[in-house]
């Protein structure tokens, strides 16, 4: 696994660390999801405390016209959740989805607007732009705004359905999450038995709680480090996206993007009054389902995108870099020992 200074990390398989048990897509990412793809844009200068970007999350439907089946699940609602009304409201995903810095939000939501119109085709009359934000401020403040239409036009040419890199990138460029370094993570399960195909998330890791891992509580303090991000209940926000290749409703996929939030009660998170906690899911087959999922095939999918949110946050932080801020403040990467079995 690439991390987000470029060097190798263990992803936690290469640890030993197993979450569930169904097996993993080729990339164990989101784009083991047929044709999706993620691009990111890193907007990152360590001399002047610089440390965003973008993450843009897309399929071919969403640059050709074509809505896909979505649905959205809100644990904690401080944030900035840019489009959700109306993906609640109609159950479809007209655009790619940018995840990026709280203030940058608005910036690339008009950026996506205009990238929509471009590749539109034919001029449409409404577009319902959806972009999520984690608060990156602890350590990236000197430039609360960093990211613009061109770091946004950036990350959406870089979106590729290989592996994706992780930690220290694009929307999780200044994210720190359950005491360390967060950032972007992505894993996938492959769907065997009452239901067939691939379900895989990304998330961006940024809230507070205390790491939990095979069940054991993983403290900075006790590895010798200082806690990373501010340590109020005013901080602490997750963004996640899972993709799917069954057929499914809306009301089905709003009941997956509840599990997308609850699996994060998995590796610890504190859901504080301050966090941002949401959930979006959406299905690469377009349309209504033939025939609604059966009960246990819906409590599989289920069950498998939790096991994939618990590894993806793991991985996020096993991805990332320490970061030093010249104002002095450090979030220091997951040290690999601290949570090999």
């Amino acid at each position: 696994m690439k991390g987000g200074d470029g060097g190798a990390r263990p992803r936690a398989r290469d640890l030993g660390l197993t979450f569930g048990a169904d097996e993993t897509g080729r990339r164990n990412a989101i784009t083991d999801v047929s044709a999706v793809t993620v691009g990111h844009h890193t907007v990152r200068d360590d001399a002047a405390g610089v440390h965003s970007g973008v993450t843009a999350i897309s399929h071919p439907s969403l640059g050709a016209g074509t809505a896909l089946p979505s649905g959205l699940f809100v644990g904690n609602g401080y944030g900035k959740l840019v489009g959700a009304t109306q993906v609640m409201e109609l159950g479809v995903l007209e655009t790619p989805v940018l995840l990026t810095s709280t203030l940058s939000t608005f910036r690339a939501a008009d950026a996506l607007v205009s990238w929509v119109l471009e590749h539109h085709p034919g001029p449409p009359t409404s577009i319902n732009p959806v972009v999520g934000e984690i608060n990156d401020s602890w350590l990236s403040s000197t430039v609360p705004r960093a990211v613009t239409a061109e770091h946004v036009d950036a990350a959406l040419r870089d979106a590729s359905g290989g592996p994706v890199a992780m930690g220290n990138v694009g929307g999780g460029a200044g994210a720190c999450a359950l005491g360390f370094k967060g950032g972007i993570g992505s894993a996938s399960r492959v769907l065997r038995g009452p239901v067939e195909g691939t379900v895989g998330v990304l998330v961006q890791a940024n809230m507070g709680g205390t790491l939990r891992v095979g069940g054991r509580l993983v403290r900075p303090t006790e590895l010798g480090l200082d806690p990373a991000g501010p340590g109020t209940v005013e901080a602490g926000s997750c963004v996640i996206v899972a993709a799917v290749d069954v057929a499914c409703a809306a009301a089905d996929l709003t009941r997956l993007a509840r599990r997308l939030v609850y699996a994060l009660g998995r590796v610890g998170a504190r859901f504080s009054h301050g966090s941002g906690d949401y959930g979006l899911a959406f299905s690469v087959v377009p349309g209504l389902p033939r025939e609604p999922l059966r009960p246990d095939a819906l409590s599989h999918l289920f069950e498998a995108a939790m096991d994939c949110v618990e590894e993806a946050v793991v991985d996020a932080l096993l991805a990332a870099d320490t970061v030093r801020t010249p104002a002095g403040r450090v979030a220091h990467a997951l040290p690999a020992d601290a949570v090999r079995p």
